[in-house]
């Protein structure tokens, strides 16, 4: 997600450009909305961004204000009425949202509505549009609906001269704030700010909305409770970018120390390190400083093939981890071999990998994942809402060694996990790992019961 007010700039194409940075956090369908003083233009479809934009359709977004959007669909299914950014018309005047994470309390919110749309972004936009039709600021309409926001939303928003970021009292997804020349640039994270030269002035704090407008930059706490930080723990496990700065932390460096910390706990007696690429690469590389073992490529990635565990349908995801990883026999074959991966969630891209992995004549195989068994469905901006899904709910971890046929199997504990992301363990959101949500949670969830309501 990414947002810019820039007078006299291609905010559309700096937009473009930090989409591309932001490219791993969404892969369904990408969009950008941009704003001239009179208008609201959005342009989404489905697909990457640069199977999205090209010269034509960026050159028809202008304006000193652009938002733009990569989708991971939580809420609503992965179809083109769901991509982002959403668009909604109120007194005479285009807004537009986009949304990283995903509201606790869909249900309660869409029954106050008459036409909630098909996702809880839809629902955002529409509390928003209706209070803007009422008579209010753009400012005002958010502040005034944002208590009623239950989970996790960090959002960008614009209408024909403005541009709001908000992020929730928890601060489970990340929203920071950059500085380029005399613009101001708001992204999910600080390697879209690096991207277009902007400078990091800091994170958007949580329960804060910050407004830019011809008047500069306003912050504001609109909601009547601080709450204690619960920045998602995946973040740094999975989800960021290893060159994003988050909480004053390198992704990379908290990677790094989870695998030094993860070789201290589950030594392995083997003769080489192979991570999964890429988020796994870190932790490999730091469970090999740690132990002296030699690190080894033993798996290579199509870097044109995207991200296996975002991918919204199974099947898709099993079709994806031979396009997207080969072994190499050359550097597996006659070896005892340790696999570095920084998560299990489903099991079925790791069981295809260990099995590769054998293929290619490695005598054993040893894993070690650098988090704690995913065992609890999220309902704050990952898709995995249903608990039946997720690999170790309800086994052990010899359980799960057999499912997936390695010699041995470890995780990092949650306490070593927390330490090495270097924050106080209670400003974290464990939930999917731990079970404790800080939250109301749905007794019942369906990523799509939305729109089959309708």
């Amino acid at each position: 997600m990414f947002g810019i007010y820039a007078p006299n700039l291609d905010t559309a194409r700096l937009t473009y450009f930090g989409l591309f940075a932001l490219q791993h956090r969404g892969q369904e369908s990408a969009g950008i909305a941009a704003a001239d003083g009179e208008t609201v233009t959005v342009y989404k479809d489905l697909g990457l961004v640069a199977q999205v934009f090209d010269e034509t359709t960026l050159s028809g977004l202008t304006g000193n204000i652009a938002i733009g959007h990569t989708r991971y669909s939580t809420t609503g299914s992965s179809a083109w009425v769901n991509s982002q950014p959403i668009y909604r018309q109120a007194n005479g005047t285009g807004i537009a949202l986009a949304h990283n994470g995903n509201l606790s309390n869909t249900h309660e919110l869409a029954a106050r509505l008459a036409d909630p749309g098909t996702s809880d972004s839809d629902i955002m936009t529409e509390m928003i549009a209706l209070e803007v039709q009422n008579g209010h600021t753009l400012p005002e309409a958010v502040a005034a609906v944002a208590p009623l926001f239950v989970g996790a939303f960090s959002l960008t928003i614009l209408d024909t001269n403005t541009l709001v970021g908000l992020r929730d009292p928890f601060g489970f997804r990340p929203l920071v704030l950059g500085k380029l020349d005399d613009a101001w640039v708001i992204a999910s994270e600080t390697c879209a700010l690096d991207i277009v030269s902007a400078k990091f002035v800091r994170e958007i704090e949580p329960g804060e909305m910050v407004v830019v407008s011809e008047a500069g930059l306003e912050s504001h706490y609109p909601f009547p409770e601080q709450q204690t930080r619960q920045l998602c723990v995946f973040e740094f496990v999975y989800f960021s970018r290893p060159d994003s700065i988050m909480a004053g932390r390198t992704i990379h460096g908290v990677r790094r120390r989870m695998g030094m910390s993860l070789a201290d706990q589950a030594p392995a007696d083997v003769d080489i390190v192979v991570p999964v690429p890429e988020s796994g690469i870190p932790a490999a590389q730091g469970y090999a400083a740690a132990t002296g073992l030699p690190y080894t490529d033993g798996l290579v990635k199509n870097r044109y093939v995207g991200r296996t565990f975002i991918e919204p349908a199974q099947s898709m995801r099993d079709r994806g981890v031979r396009l997207k990883l080969n072994a190499m026999p050359g550097e597996l074959s006659g070896q005892r071999v340790v696999l570095v991966d920084d998560s299990i969630v489903r099991g079925s891209t790791t069981k295809q990998l260990v099995a590769m992995v054998r293929e290619a004549g490695a005598t054993e195989v040893h894993l070690r994942i650098s988090s704690p068994p995913y065992r609890w469905p999220c309902f704050y901006g990952m898709d995995t809402g249903d608990r039946n899904t997720l690999l170790a709910a309800g086994r052990s971890v010899d359980e799960i060694a057999a499912f997936l046929n390695v010699d041995s199997l470890a995780y990092l504990e949650l306490d070593r996990l927390l330490a090495a992301t270097g924050l106080a363990p209670e400003t974290l959101c464990t939930a999917c790992l731990s079970g404790q949500y800080a939250t109301d949670i749905p007794t019942t969830t369906n990523k799509i019961a939305l729109e089959t309501s309708r």
